[in-house]
């Protein structure tokens, strides 16, 4: 039966002592948007806003005993279940969506129900939809003096439905390049909304909005948020905590005002990111209404090098994009003066430096939020555990999480090929190490890469008083690489292994790093609604990171049908150990796993080990000179293996010849 889990040092156990590892997917990519037609491949202003609805997403209730029945036979024993706060409170401040909580609700209890842990996922990606991407409701731009509907004229936010061609049946189109989402993080509606987030008290300390200052009035709200949830599941077993929020951005906090990013730096050790190189101050000229020249970089495919393109004028028309009565929160607060048709800086430490005091995004803005994000769903639930996220940018993923942090944290922080990513190539062998500026040899390097980058992520929560135990919030594979080629075999009519084979191949690199460090994960993503379409993918800015597409399924009666790429992402793996799991690895080529377990006899539950078939078609056999007790669940796919004493138990499992 499922239960809560607890953490032990860095590791994850059930209530029987067993050391449990959590292997499961992000569900799921168009919960980012409403249903049924809220995707961004359907043109929209958005001036519907406060009356959308959530509710189906990721799926209708009548089809999730489909859907969740397909994850537990591939294996997945959790899902990071995505929500927003949109999806919650999209109608206004304080006016909760009933029907969506009561969905929602509903669908953690029939998660339960397959065996899978669920962990809620608040997400969002550079805001809000209106600012291109999603997460925050409309109506947080409207309270803070912001007109969205100004936002594409003033170049302030880069949206697909502003500029993508909808009468073009070209599906890639140069106004809105794949993976171009991410400038929005230097562009003013989302940085302007992040640096109010987290340090509104400090940089505005007047700005106050029904009386509670900016930070603590939106703070408030998406706690709020968090708690209409929390209240509502919070006697689901299968319910293990609260993502805190993901990807979080960090607006301008520990920059000066005339800082212009453009590669790594003393000021700022990050990789430059493909976009506009604006400094904060060319940001908030152009939310002024100032036309504004910037250096725009390009991404080199080639090299995965920045190159300057030359300037660029953004928000030629002098559009603003403040409401007519607001005035900008920061300009009130001293950070600069508008001179005719110019800002003047005032304080080039502004965001960096207040008083005596260094700005840290980490100890002021993540640390209190952390507290305050556990603070809110323990008052209904106090062993839920708080998987916290950190921005996935800072310093190019090598932010330390904060110094004080609640008991009961995981590191949730995710992990991309950046390259594969971004560029979608991968030619089955080679893939660019962006940070070496090289390519890959072999498939033994580029794993060992995978293993290097994987530690570097776990050890963000490691210093000398603590360990925090891992879970991979995201990782994944784009399905549309190397030009789509795959829709267009399986468009063909071809359906051999060969149409997924540089997917699979990718996607059990990526496992036998995880196996080889022992990590949780859930991968992303699965989209009910996905389709083999580059226009289309996940329904979301033309991202195509899902497991599953309704394109590819079918036989209906075939819970592998539908699946991409099944072998690369269904693994044996121990889901509970009796004791603690000391090594596992898996070779998909010969079948073999190897497995080692420090027991503990005291514990009396069976080590499960899970056994797909589509490794294991004709069965297995288990290979071990100690004594234990072995069975099979009723699928075939779990073994049990239980042992009466102490020690290190060490099997091996091979592939049984076909019958």
């Amino acid at each position: 039966m499922i239960s809560q889990l607890q953490i032990d040092g860095n590791r994850f156990r059930d209530r029987h002592g067993r050391h449990i590892i959590l292997r499961g997917v992000n569900l799921g990519g168009d919960s980012k948007v409403p249903y049924p037609n809220g995707g961004t491949h359907l043109p929209g202003d958005f001036s519907d806003h406060r009356t959308v609805s959530f509710v189906g997403r990721p799926f209708p209730l009548s089809e999730a005993s489909e859907h969740f029945g397909r994850l537990r036979h591939w294996g997945f024993n959790c899902v990071r279940l995505l929500t927003t706060w949109e999806a919650v409170e999209h109608t206004g401040p304080g006016l909760y969506d009933a029907a969506y909580l009561d969905y929602f609700t509903q669908l953690c209890e029939l998660a339960g129900k397959y065996g899978l842990y669920v962990i809620v996922d608040f997400h969002q990606d550079v805001w809000a939809r209106m600012s291109g991407g999603d997460g925050a409701p409309g109506w947080t731009f409207e309270v803070v003096g912001l007109d969205f509907t100004r936002f594409a004229r003033a170049g302030a936010a880069h949206v697909m439905q502003h500029a993508f061609d909808y009468g073009d049946p070209n599906p890639r189109q140069p106004s809105y390049p794949p993976m171009s989402w991410g400038i929005n993080y230097r562009l003013p509606a989302n940085a302007i909304m992040w640096t109010l987030f987290w340090a509104g008290n400090r940089l505005t300390p007047s700005f106050t909005i029904d009386g509670l200052n900016v930070q603590h009035y939106l703070q408030r709200h998406l706690l709020g948020a968090m708690t209409q949830i929390a209240r509502r599941i919070r006697k689901l077993p299968n319910v293990l905590g609260f993502d805190t929020l993901n990807e979080p951005g960090v607006g301008w906090l520990e920059h000066r005002l005339t800082y212009r990013h453009v590669g790594p730096s003393a000021e700022d050790s990050a990789f430059a990111r493909p976009g506009p190189a604006l400094s904060p101050l060319d940001a908030l000229a152009i939310a002024n209404g100032i036309p504004t020249a910037v250096d725009w970089l390009r991404l080199n495919p080639e090299a995965f090098e920045l190159q300057s393109e030359g300037e660029r004028i953004l928000n030629p028309e002098g559009i603003r994009i403040w409401r007519d009565e607001a005035e900008c929160p920061f300009e009130r607060a001293g950070a600069y003066i508008r001179e005719a048709k110019q800002l003047r800086p005032l304080d080039d430490l502004f965001f960096k430096r207040r008083g005596a005091e260094d700005l840290s995004v980490t100890e002021h803005g993540f640390a209190p939020f952390f507290g305050a994000v556990a603070r809110t769903i323990r008052e209904f639930q106090p062993d839920w555990l708080v998987f916290a996220e950190l921005d996935p940018y800072g310093a190019t993923g090598r932010r330390a999480f904060p110094k004080s942090l609640p008991d009961g944290t995981v590191n949730a922080c995710h992990w991309y090929d950046a390259v594969l990513l971004y560029a979608r190539q991968f030619d089955g062998v080679r893939s660019f190490d962006w940070r070496e500026k090289r390519y890959s040899d072999s498939l033994d390097e580029l794993r060992a890469r995978y293993v290097r980058e994987l530690s570097d992520v776990a050890a963000r929560g490691r210093n000398a008083s603590r360990d925090l135990p891992v879970l991979i919030g995201e990782f994944g594979i784009p399905y549309d690489m190397n030009g789509a080629e795959a829709y267009r075999m399986w468009a063909a009519g071809r359906r051999d292994d060969g149409v997924w084979a540089p997917h699979t191949t990718a996607l059990t690199l990526m496992y036998d790093a995880l196996d080889e460090l022992l990590l949780s994960s859930t991968q992303w993503n699965y989209c009910a609604s996905n389709r083999n379409d580059e226009r289309i993918g996940d329904g979301w800015n033309q991202e195509d990171l899902s497991i599953y597409s309704v394109d590819q399924r079918t036989h209906a009666d075939d819970p592998d049908s539908g699946g991409r790429a099944v072998p690369g992402f269904c693994r044996p793996y121990v889901r509970c150990a009796q004791g603690a799991l000391k090594r596992f690895a898996f070779n998909g080529a010969t079948g073999i796993c190897e497995v080692s377990i420090e027991v503990d006899a005291n514990v009396a539950a069976a080590t499960e080990i899970y056994l797909p078939r589509i490794h294991y078609p004709s069965g297995f056999k288990v290979e071990t000179n100690e004594e234990a007790h072995m069975s099979t669940d009723s699928t075939g796919q779990v073994l049990h293996i239980a042992v009466k004493h102490s020690g290190l138990l060490q099997f091996r499992i091979v592939r049984r010849a076909d019958q």
